[in-house]
């Protein structure tokens, strides 16, 4: 009862008004996304909201931009909102534990968005893309265009602190490791990668370790200037034909073009995910070679019947369960498609998820 008069002081000062103290306006479901400065993001927003309408219920969806005091924050708000399921895509996995078990102590069930949330037993349901597929399509992709032997291949990956970084690199390194093993492709920029190249079925503190070395954080400038760095380190002969596993389509796109600007690289490949529309643009624009769209239409339908469901009484569908080092917690996964420059108007304007006109040379 403690925490939860905090949160209600917490609710009352975010809703002061010209007219003094006003009440908090309800919502049936809770949502917390990582951060508004990711076109993402602001597209789950959008879907929320826009699957929502077409209920009885209501919705209040709040961004923790980057801080895990902020996204606790935001809980609280939502719990004095009377929220009866909280949605929640974790800014740090680790961290967001606490933050939730404030709300299993209030009765309200949670729903891990996107993200696992880790070392918790406050996760009722988790809501996924199938993010070992994700990783296994961009490593797929790239040994589908590999040739020949000594391929030099850059690896990067998202924030530690993000589970999924840990999935999307644990599904490319499924696909391409035998391929680093029998020397088609060499690792250029990572030590503890290349250390472990014989190595399979890697243990979560040896893919730490090359997160660890590996990582953007999913910062665009991040990405940048490990790339940079990266390429300053290795000789004109490691690089040429470039064949780069970047996390997702931010990312991907100040990769690429770091790699165009050198004058040593004579071409590349690089993967990303998300599809968003500036990198649907540069697939168009053969500036990144593919993207992973992940359907957030679908996403965002699935985690919402899944909170309808448990709010009418019912029990949500899955079809598997994810360790959250924990427990094991049912989820429902959406599956996702490879996008090119070949299929990308069938998969992105023909699907009515993008318009023809918010690109150029389409055709």
């Amino acid at each position: 009862m403690k925490k939860l008069l905090c949160a209600l002081l917490t609710a009352a000062l975010c809703t002061l008004s010209f007219g003094g103290f006003a009440l908090a306006a309800e919502a049936d479901v809770g949502i917390v996304l990582p951060t508004k400065d990711e076109p993402r993001w602001l597209q789950d927003q959008a879907r929320f909201e826009s699957v929502i309408a077409d209920t009885d219920y209501s919705v209040e969806v709040l961004f923790s931009q980057g801080s895990s005091a902020a996204e606790r924050t935001n809980v609280e708000t939502l719990i004095a909102k009377g929220i009866k399921i909280l949605i929640i895509c974790a800014h740090d996995a680790g961290a967001a534990g606490l933050t939730v078990e404030t709300a299993k102590e209030e009765g309200i069930q949670v729903i891990s968005y996107d993200r696992l949330i880790t070392g918790t037993e406050a996760v009722d349901y988790y809501v996924t893309f199938d993010s070992i597929a994700v990783g296994e399509a961009m490593g797929q992709y790239l040994l589908d265009n590999a040739q020949g032997t000594g391929n030099s291949l850059y690896l990067y990956a998202g924030a530690a602190t993000d589970n999924n970084a840990f999935l999307f690199f644990e599904g490319a390194w499924n696909i391409l490791q035998p391929k680093i093993a029998d020397g088609t492709f060499i690792i250029r920029n990572s030590s503890e990668a290349t250390a472990l190249k014989d190595q399979y079925a890697l243990t979560r503190d040896q893919q730490a370790a090359i997160i660890g070395q590996i990582t953007t954080d999913w910062d665009f400038n991040v990405a940048k200037s490990k790339a940079e760095s990266n390429l300053t380190a290795v000789a004109a002969s490691e690089k040429g034909l470039c064949y780069v596993l970047a996390p997702n389509d931010g990312t991907a796109r100040s990769i690429a073009d770091v790699f165009a600007s050198d004058a040593d690289v004579n071409g590349f490949y690089v993967t990303g995910q998300d599809a968003e529309i500036a990198s649907v643009q540069y697939v168009i624009d053969g500036k990144q070679s593919m993207t992973v769209f992940k359907d957030t239409r679908s996403l965002a339908q699935d985690a919402m019947d899944m909170a309808i469901t448990i709010i009418e009484g019912g029990v949500p569908e899955t079809d598997t369960a994810y360790d959250n080092t924990l427990i094991e917690v049912p989820a429902k996964q959406t599956p996702v498609v490879v996008v090119t420059k070949e299929n990308v108007k069938e998969a992105l304007i023909d699907s009515g998820y993008y318009s023809a006109s918010q690109f150029t040379d389409l055709d």
